[in-house]
Parts: structure tokens; C-alpha cells; sequence
């Protein structure tokens, strides 16, 4: 999907600062889109014919994640780049002073002055998923909003003083079934666990606000562009594992990010996790090369989000990582515990 640089953004009549799965993490109405995070289903072939297979079902009821840090699943280049966003002098007061209450007020009242919010009395099965995801990731619940468009998108908003909340579009919601919608969901609490929103609403800000400094304005932007970038794209690893941590099934996060790619409902019969790891492989030999390094750097430069079939690829390793393993065996272990 193309991605508008944070450069060639500009405040709006009615701005909105969003966290969203794929795409831009700075969305300016009209201006860019976020893809959607999507699972579909998986499908085997033999002897000629297509298997359809669900990877999106679960026999048992979820492992519940107690006492879950966020640390406990951050990707090493989320906590490295955080701390270089850290290093730099000033950002959270010059954030807040140029987000100030009037802009949060706009953000707050466009995002959800034309949604529907969601709650036990209405709309109570997405309720129940964003509350399930919730427990499973121990963390507080956030608002939910559905919101009526065409491009298919779910994105989080944090502003200081007030409750989260995620706002997800009415074409996203058709197109995938309710567990699918739940990793989703995961994706974006990911976001609020790690503390992401806080960071990207003052970054974003920030690299809008720089451009108006005359002289070094210009080149401040767009050196904060660069970290922000580097950052979003690391902070997206991180929620893929929370995502992963709901689902508890690496080929539903694989088949989500399949289906980003190039699926679409009406194939999702035809889709196929293992061929798109594969596909993943792939890039990474051709991209081995010094050429192919190149072209691979300057292709993700501008990216707020790496490319889909190099998060497959991560993704599929953490799930085969220790780290992960320990992190269930943890759960199932105080799950026993309390069942006793």
C-alpha cells in the first residue's frame, strides 16, 4: 500500500491522530488510508483438490496471560528504538504544548461524533471479543467505536487525561469472521500495553509542528520523521506478538498478513500460510544480496509498517522462540494453579 510521508501531511479541518495495523500511523482524513489487518482461511491442497481449513478456531477456551508485562513480549528493536525516541531532548513537552486542548478535543469529538460506541447493550459480541482480548493481555478494556467506510481499517487513539479507545471501519468488520475481528483487537491493546499511543500522538505532532520552524525546522522534521518511522515500524513487531498472544495460533497471524498482502474474502479458500512463508524466504535471498540490501532499505525507508511477508517471518520465528514457549507454559501453569 502506498504511504504518504509525515511531510506531506497538514492539519485538516478535522484532524485525527490514529494508531492503525498496516499502512500510515498518521492519518489526515482524505489524505492517507491503513490497511486492514485481516485473517482469513487457510486451505491444503491434495491430490488435485482444495481442503478448506479454519485456522481461526480454537478447541479450548484462551490462555489468560496474568501479570503480563509488556516487556514480557516487546521486539529488542521496539525497546531499542523507544529508547532512542527517549534520548530526545524535550519531546514529551514540546508534544504536549503543540497537542494542545482545543486539537485533542477536535480528535476526540471527529473520531467518535460519527461512530457507533460499543458496549454489553450494543453491538455486544464485539463487546465480548474486545473484553475477552482485554483479560487474555492483561489490560484494561477501551472504548470501542464501529465506524461507517469503505477501507477496511482499525486504529487506536490516546490522549492524555482521557479514556483510549479503538475505533474500527464497518468494511473491516464485514470482511473478516468475529475471531479474526479478536486479533485485530489484540493488534491495537498491543498499542496501548506497550504504551505506544502516548509516544506516536507527541512524535506525529512533533514532526508536524517542526516544519513550521523557520531555517532548521525543515531538517529537525524530517530527522524525527526518520526515528518515528524506524520506531512505528519495530512497534508493529511488538503488536503482532500481542496479536499472537490472543490468537495462540502463529498461522492466524501468518494468514492475517497473507490476506494484507493480496487476499480477499471471496479466495480466502485459496489461501495458503505455508506457501506465503515461503514467499517470505524468498525475499530474503533476494535480498542478500549488496544490491538487494540496498533496494530493500530504500523500499522500507519511508514505511510506517514493515513489509508483510518480513512480519510472516517474524512472527513464525517467535512462535517457535523460547521466549513464547515460556510465556504459555507460564499461563498454564497459573491457570492449573487456580484450578485447583
Amino acid at each position: 500500500m502506498a504511504v504518504v510521508p509525515l511531510s506531506s501531511l497538514r492539519f485538516p479541518q478535522n484532524p485525527s491522530l490514529s494508531i492503525g495495523f498496516g499502512g500510515k500511523s498518521l492519518r489526515a482524513r482524505g489524505e492517507s488510508k491503513f490497511s486492514s489487518f485481516s485473517i482469513g482461511l487457510g486451505a491444503v491442497r491434495k491430490r488435485g483438490r482444495v481442503v478448506r481449513v479454519s485456522v481461526a478456531s480454537r478447541a479450548s477456551p484462551p490462555l489468560v496471560f496474568r501479570n503480563l508485562d509488556a516487556d514480557d513480549f516487546r521486539h529488542p528493536l521496539d525497546k531499542q528504538n523507544t529508547l532512542l525516541l527517549r534520548a530526545i531532548p524535550g519531546l514529551n513537552e514540546l508534544g504536549r504544548a503543540l497537542l494542545g486542548s482545543v486539537t485533542e478535543q477536535i480528535m476526540l469529538l471527529e473520531n467518535i461524533g460519527t461512530s457507533v460506541r460499543v458496549s454489553k447493550d450494543q453491538l455486544f459480541e464485539l463487546h465480548g471479543l474486545m473484553v475477552e482480548a482485554a483479560e487474555i493481555l492483561n489490560i484494561e478494556a477501551p472504548d470501542l467505536y464501529v465506524r461507517q467506510s469503505p477501507v477496511p481499517n482499525a486504529y487506536t487513539l490516546a490522549i492524555s487525561g482521557k479514556k483510549p479507545f479503538v475505533v474500527v471501519h464497518t468494511s473491516l468488520v464485514e470482511l473478516l469472521t468475529r475471531k479474526e475481528l479478536q486479533a485485530v483487537l489484540a493488534h491495537e491493546l498491543g498499542h496501548l500495553k506497550c504504551d505506544h499511543g502516548v509516544w506516536l500522538t507527541f512524535a506525529n505532532i512533533l514532526t508536524l509542528g517542526a516544519y513550521t520552524v523557520p531555517g532548521l525546522g525543515g531538517f529537525i522534521a524530517q530527522s524525527l520523521e526518520e526515528q518515528l518511522f524506524r520506531w512505528l515500524r519495530a512497534a508493529e513487531l511488538t503488536c503482532d506478538r500481542a496479536a499472537l498472544l490472543v490468537a495462540q495460533d502463529p498461522k492466524v497471524v501468518i494468514s492475517v498478513l497473507m490476506k494484507l498482502a493480496g487476499g480477499c474474502p471471496s479466495m480466502a479458500d485459496q489461501l495458503n500460510v505455508d506457501a506465503f512463508l515461503e514467499q517470505a524466504r524468498s525475499y530474503d535471498r533476494a535480498s542478500s544480496s549488496p544490491a538487494g540490501w540496498y533496494i530493500r532499505n530504500a523500499q522500507t525507508r519511508q514505511l510506517s509498517h514493515p513489509l508483510p511477508v518480513l512480519r510472516a517471518r517474524e512472527i513464525d520465528e517467535w512462535s517457535r522462540s523460547s521466549d513464547y514457549k515460556n510465556l504459555l507454559k507460564r499461563a498454564m501453569q497459573i491457570s492449573a494453579m487456580q484450578n485447583v
